[in-house]
């Protein structure tokens, strides 16, 4: 007898904490499909702001896989993603070059999206072998740049353009070598919109989702 009010008291309380999640989950998505609009991230603190840009993505200047330059007039008018990494990465490098994949094959006919991902070894990622890197991937030169440069050009605008180095806001030590997962949304003016990590598939979704908003938005030179 005792085995069997406590199973039903069991299959109750699971009952009620699945409507909790349930009711969460769906209180979560309508909250988000009702925003009209995304913050501003103009700080390493990533503290969301709204309707103040301060911080743009600075200039730049880098060459992409085809041996071109690459500017911030590359992206003049478009919504980009940016990312870190480099071609020999082991750990979490793969995973962030199947969800850029993922964006490239989502966005493949919209020619407002674009995907930047740097290396932070440009002593060993030249042109070439970003190039093989991009051909192995099925990278698609007119949506995705892959591009390489000057080490110093590269970890300040990973620092100080994108906030995309953790250890370095902690520690401010340039002698650290880069390694973030952050995919970092920048708007069609150059400002930081939103910051998802890069390597789970259920914060791609989520950037998606953003993207969907920020097109929505009005902008005015």
């Amino acid at each position: 007898m005792n085995e069997g009010i406590t199973h039903v008291r069991g299959m109750k309380y699971a009952l009620v904490i699945l409507i909790l999640i349930l009711c969460f989950s769906c209180k979560e998505k309508h909250t988000e499909e009702s925003v009209s609009s995304l913050p501003y991230f103009n700080s390493a603190e990533f503290t969301p702001e709204w309707n103040t840009p301060k911080h743009k993505i600075p200039e730049f200047s880098f060459i992409n896989q085809d041996g071109e330059t690459v500017t911030n007039a590359t992206f003049k008018n478009k919504i980009y993603i940016a990312d870190f990494f480099f071609t020999s990465c082991p750990g979490i490098c793969p995973k962030l070059t199947k969800n850029m994949a993922s964006l490239q094959e989502a966005y493949k006919n919209d020619d407002t999206i674009k995907l930047l991902s740097h290396t932070v070894m440009p002593w060993k990622d030249s042109v070439s072998v970003i190039k093989d890197y991009g051909l192995k991937h099925n990278v698609n030169s007119n949506k995705w740049h892959i591009v390489t440069g000057d080490k110093g050009a590269l970890y300040s605008i990973a620092r100080t353009g994108y906030f995309a180095d953790e250890d370095f806001i902690k520690t401010q030590d340039e002698s650290n070598f880069i390694h973030t997962e952050n995919f970092v949304l920048v708007d069609k003016q150059g400002f930081i919109r939103g910051v998802y990590n890069g390597t789970l598939e259920i914060d791609v979704e989520r950037l998606k989702r953003h993207i969907k908003i920020l097109k929505q938005e009005i902008y005015f030179d």
